[in-house]
């Protein structure tokens, strides 16, 4: 324990017998070999942040180790149908009736062939492994066959689980509601009132669209500490791991008129990392209002999300509209010190989905907001062609500017919030819908090419949806090339909003690069609307 002490701070000197165990302790529940047990170790909930950076950050000076797989064959080869009859019995649940919030557990098998560990800690800082039981689950239908061959295969040894999910009762008091799940990887998904889980967000994204390929962290242990009866947060800790990285995370999460979760990280680089993604976000866009490609679908859109939103120190707001594009796209948007980031969901209205068990207008929209100063660095968005909904197609993510080496560490904070259609925070207008269509006119003679389309961009808001008709608002447009023709701006019926109708022509097979905000008396008064057309997104 010297080496690893040398250089804590007095308290970490004093718990450094604690720490061994603990490290001495995971390590075994990481072992498909370890003996069932429950360990109690007594790591006051003030340190534990510190003790498990402190872990990730011996592992990240040794060699990678990769976890072990299960290796019971009746589990690795089930399909999905019988992975899904495998059910956690509610009875079983984690602090069942001791209060505002319930665990229950994942099984390992599927596609979640490596286990976690996960912890539990009390009042009194004593730390308990929750250990692997059949006794925990219901095997039903075709699944019914594997409690016993599973009970025998792992009679002396500790499966692990394939991760968890928070029971609270978010919509009534009668019911504690499904709010918050960790399964697989590093991801993990939340929901807000009334909302059912959509996109995902992780804990890091490594060398996400890089030609050498994409490596996903894995959260590999969790502690998670009890609150008392009338709680209302609830706090948990987890060490992550992978090839190229080791980190330590605190997620302090509050469920009230939105979810909000608060993290904090400190990560440790193994080796060099050619690019980091902060705070990554997942989801799926299979084709929407924007669509220029035709989707044999009785549904008029399919998305979990429909935009990125951020906003820039300066309090400018940029809306881009998600696209499923004919190949993989990756833009950026640079920022000193932004205010904040999002993927979110902006159609709320079910007659724009017509789906009755998807239920797509009730999706989360998250929104990331950073604590302190994180510098110099660009929010970046990757869109994947997908043939299916099924795909998760869309990532976005904070990047810093200055790369991690070997050796580098990183300590970042940032809030994570649900939300609907808009922030309250957002007080200028946004964007309600972008429609795409031919350029041509009706019955011409000589059209123009197919690459030449007609774009409808609507604004809404409670302030500009009262302005006068009579009023003259400007658009104002940028395009990085290509030319831009018969720009109208008029007032929707109904004060249902502003639209901007225009047109652009392509230079050459360039992508056309578009920005605009409507501005009243040279003052802009609506968020960016910002728009990539690449035209040979038409056949």
């Amino acid at each position: 324990m010297k080496q690893l002490t040398q250089n804590l701070p007095k308290w970490q000197k004093k718990s450094a017998p604690l720490l061994g165990l603990l490290i001495i302790f995971s390590t075994w529940g990481n072992s498909n070999q370890a003996i069932a047990a429950t360990v109690d170790v007594a790591i006051p909930q003030s340190s534990l942040f510190d003790v498990i950076s402190a872990r990730a950050k011996k592992l990240a000076s040794e060699e990678y180790v990769a976890p072990k797989n299960i290796e019971l064959e009746a589990l690795n080869n089930i399909d999905y149908q019988d992975y899904r009859s495998i059910r956690f019995k509610k009875d079983k649940a984690v602090w069942k009736d001791e209060g505002l919030y319930e665990l229950q557990l994942f099984h390992p098998g599927f596609l979640y062939k490596t286990p976690v560990t996960i912890n539990t800690v009390d009042s009194d800082s004593k730390r308990s492994r929750l250990p692997f039981s059949t006794d925990f689950y219901q095997y039903d239908g075709t699944a019914a066959p594997l409690q016993e061959e599973i009970a025998k295969s792992v009679a002396d040894t500790q499966l692990g689980h394939a991760g968890f999910r928070l029971h609270y009762p978010l919509n009534t008091n009668e019911y504690k509601d499904e709010v918050m799940v960790f399964q697989g990887a590093s991801y993990f998904r939340v929901v807000g009132p009334q909302q059912v889980y959509g996109l995902s967000a992780r804990g890091l994204a490594i060398d996400t669209a890089e030609n050498s390929g994409e490596e996903f962290p894995m959260f590999k242990e969790f502690w998670l500490v009890k609150p008392k009866a009338d709680q209302t947060q609830i706090t948990i800790f987890a060490l992550l791991d992978s090839p190229s990285i080791s980190g330590a995370y605190k997620f302090n999460v509050d469920p009230t008129t939105n979810m909000l979760v608060d993290v904090d990280m400190q990560i440790f680089a193994r080796k060099d990392i050619k690019k980091l993604g902060v705070a990554p976000l997942t989801s799926m866009f299979y084709h929407g209002e924007n669509s220029t490609k035709f989707f044999d679908d009785y549904r008029p859109e399919v998305h979990d999300s429909d935009g990125l939103l951020t906003q820039s120190a300066d309090d400018k707001w940029v809306w881009r509209p998600l696209n499923n594009p004919s190949q993989l796209s990756v833009t950026s948007f640079s920022y000193n010190n932004p205010k904040g980031f999002g993927l979110a969901q902006r159609d709320r209205d079910f007659n724009n989905y017509l789906d009755t068990e998807a239920h797509y207008h009730n999706r989360p929209s998250l929104w990331i907001e950073p604590q302190g100063e994180w510098g110099n660095g660009r929010v970046e968005l990757v869109e994947i062609p997908t043939d299916t909904e099924t795909n998760d197609n869309i990532v976005s993510y904070w990047v810093p500017e200055k790369p991690m080496k070997a050796g580098d560490s990183l300590k970042l904070s940032y809030k994570m919030t649900t939300f609907n259609a808009a922030l309250t925070q957002h007080e200028k207008a946004r964007v309600l819908r972008t429609r795409i269509g031919s350029a041509a006119l009706p019955g011409e003679d000589n059209p123009p090419p197919k690459s030449h389309r007609q774009f409808t961009v609507d604004f809404t808001g409670s302030e500009i949806n009262q302005l006068s008709e009579q009023l003259k608002l400007d658009a104002d447009i940028q395009l990085t090339t290509g030319e831009v023709t018969d720009v109208n701006v008029q007032k929707l019926p109904d004060s249902r909003g502003w639209r901007v109708a225009f047109k652009i022509a392509p230079q050459d097979d360039q992508p056309v690069d578009m920005r605009l905000s409507l501005k009243l008396r040279d003052k802009e008064i609506s968020e960016v609307w910002s728009y990539v057309w690449y035209p040979n997104d038409i056949k």
